[in-house]
């Protein structure tokens, strides 16, 4: 069944073309907000986490220990994770971002954002610029198919050189350890997909304070730059 049956093809293109000016007001407003904020770090992972997880306390307090950097947090402004990373900044009175997308189930925006700081989008790709843009870093707790877009974004464009090398830190090496063999074994080793030197885009921690030794240890070399 047609999911537009009142709509001639000519019609949705038309509908198409207007919707650029949908896109372009989201890409201005996040650019508005965020561009007023410092440096910070993007949390990314689950919606299904909830308090009380292992995974849930630890993004907390890699949040907290952020703030206590020197950068402020964003994350994609839901439940789970992602309120455990905003949580863990106010924990310490730091920049709290909200990135949240419009869902028809699952997402609404959890408490703990800054209210100047809480964007809205319909769209997953303008969102995903923002976050890439505004990073100095990217910490990835255990998660599902979104927590993966939003690595593989990340990895893709670093891979390619179209943003430069931030820290991508993998928290929590039980989890990951299956992909990074396969990652290893099959594309590098088997089918020669991807290069030695890719599997060096990314850290593993088990601890936030390994997640704030990585990042502040490549700042402290690098510099503080926007992405692109």
């Amino acid at each position: 069944m047609s999911k537009h049956p009142q709509l001639s093809w000519s019609e949705i293109k038309s509908n198409d073309s207007w919707a650029v000016f949908k896109i372009m007001s989201e890409f201005v407003g996040g650019y508005e907000s965020l561009q007023r904020v410092g440096p910070c770090v993007s949390i990314y992972g689950s919606a299904r986490t909830g308090p009380g997880t292992p995974t849930y306390d630890a993004a907390r307090a890699v949040a907290q220990q952020l703030v206590d950097a020197g950068y402020g947090v964003i994350t994609g402004g839901g439940p789970g994770v992602m309120e455990a990373g905003n949580r863990g900044a106010q924990d310490r009175n730091g920049i709290s971002v909200g990135l949240n997308i419009e869902l028809p189930f699952e997402q609404k925006h959890n408490e703990y954002i800054d209210a100047d700081t809480c964007i809205n989008f319909d769209y997953f790709f303008v969102r995903k610029v923002m976050f890439v843009k505004y990073s100095q870093a990217f910490v990835v707790m255990p998660g599902g198919f979104g927590t993966m877009d939003e690595l593989f974004e990340a990895l893709t464009l670093m891979q390619t050189l179209k943003i430069d090398k931030q820290p991508i830190i993998l928290y929590d090496s039980a989890f990951w350890t299956g992909l990074l063999d396969w990652f290893k074994d099959i594309m590098e080793t088997r089918y020669k997909t991807i290069s030695p030197e890719d599997n060096d885009l990314f850290r593993l921690a088990d601890s936030p304070e390994e997640v704030i030794k990585h990042i502040q240890g490549y700042h402290a070399k690098y510099g503080l730059s926007p992405n692109f």
